[in-house]
């Protein structure tokens, strides 16, 4: 398993293969997955964390269920740009991952996903237990969302040098 920038995703991808977008959190994973043509990130429903092995299970059943080919998780950085507690257990839990799996992760800068995701919810009207239920695969989407566009960025400016 290899840590990828965005850029060395973008030329590695296989074409129409999904990507996962993942919250990491100290009681769930937020799970959102691509379509085949990686325009639309759309949530899933959370991993609830348990210990890491049954952890790491849970997510790579449904990398091969959903045929995922490369992990993005968002990277807790603080506002000042530093790095905290968070980032490290993220980085830790992805060099854990990397001894299970093959499949590449993207560290993705995630300030204030989960901020938007709340607002989004609250426009939707979703009722406060619901929205706990549900912010971390809305945060895994923006996570996702954002990998995607900026994957869909580089195809076109790949496609305008051609």
């Amino acid at each position: 398993m290899a840590i990828l920038t965005i850029e060395e995703l973008a030329a590695r991808l296989p074409p129409h293969q999904a990507i996962a977008g993942l919250d990491l959190g100290t009681k769930t994973i937020g799970l959102s997955v691509s379509d085949l043509g990686r325009r639309f990130a759309t949530p899933r429903e959370v991993i609830r964390r348990v210990k890491f092995g049954i952890d790491a299970e849970a997510l790579l059943s449904v990398a091969a269920k959903e045929k995922i080919a490369a992990f993005v998780i968002g990277l807790p950085v603080n506002m000042d740009g530093t790095e905290g507690p968070r980032c490290q257990a993220t980085r830790a839990f992805v060099r854990n991952m990397g001894e299970k799996t093959d499949i590449p992760f993207v560290l993705w800068d995630e300030r204030l996903s989960t901020v938007a995701a709340e607002r989004v919810l609250i426009e939707m009207d979703v009722s406060r237990k619901k929205r706990a239920e549900r912010i971390d695969s809305a945060a895994a989407s923006f996570i996702l969302q954002g990998a995607l566009d900026r994957l869909a960025s580089l195809a076109r400016d790949d496609a305008s040098r051609d």
